[in-house]
């Protein structure tokens, strides 16, 4: 089973622009992005794909591979289905561009339900964890995933799902981390597949995949991530590296 890593990089951002080439302890946000995915060491290859001739020169130049992606793309794994139409691999990881200190738990967790399924029922799997604190749960920004009892999930929202009308049944509230791991043949089906009125609605590209019918194994961890959505954020980071 050939497993990549893709990294969608675009330059401009709406909350933190060109936060992507900003400088972190010497190296842009990309760069480090890029070789802590590589130093994993979980890939068969790592790729950034890119819409920005700054992003592809500041991995090539460094050693990396990156991908330009020919078409304007609504979502990450529109351009990512773009980027590995023809390359020859099974499984395909998508990792945050602005998530420079990978874990590699919780990216062997999602390549694990593939290793595990042998009867190829998993069209993608993803990650989530449990927030308790309210204002964290009632954010839009913190997208919440409710799933049966195999762990797939039903629904994701940026509204509170479910909704507390009875208090003390033992509801979790789980939010959805946007690390991806795609069977190559969903990744291409959702590329060719129409946004919906869902999708279109929450501005969830996941969506997209649920109102067609795939499967989505969620995989719960402790891991949060770091990622980088704000100067503020950025600073956060300097001081880690």
């Amino acid at each position: 089973m050939k497993i990549i890593a893709v990294i969608p990089a675009r330059y401009a951002s709406t909350r933190f622009h060109a936060k992507l080439m900003q400088d972190l302890g010497g190296k842009t946000v990309i760069l480090r992005t890029y070789e802590a995915a590589v130093n994993t060491h979980l890939f068969d290859d790592v790729f950034v794909v890119t819409d920005s001739n700054l992003i592809f020169d500041e991995v090539v130049t460094h050693g990396g591979k990156a991908i330009m992606s020919i078409k304007e793309h609504e979502s990450g794994s529109d351009r990512i289905a773009e980027a590995v139409e023809n390359l020859d691999v099974d499984i395909v990881i998508n990792v945050q561009g602005d998530e420079p200190f990978i874990n590699a738990e919780p990216l062997k967790e999602v390549i694990e339900v593939f290793k595990n399924d042998v009867d190829k029922k998993v069209d993608l799997a993803s990650l989530m964890y449990e927030i308790k604190d309210e204002e964290e749960i009632n954010n839009p920004n913190n997208v919440k995933v409710v799933v049966n009892q195999n762990n797939f999930a039903l629904y994701f929202s940026r509204s509170v799902i479910p909704y507390p009308r009875e208090q003390n049944v033992g509801v979790r509230y789980m939010k959805h981390i946007g690390v991806y791991a795609f069977r190559k043949q969903a990744l291409l089906d959702f590329y060719h597949l129409p946004m919906k009125s869902l999708e279109a609605s929450e501005k969830l590209e996941q969506l997209r995949y649920l109102e067609f019918g795939k499967q989505i194994k969620m995989v719960e961890t402790t891991h949060a991530g770091i990622g980088i959505d704000t100067k503020e954020d950025l600073e956060k980071a300097r001081k880690i590296v």
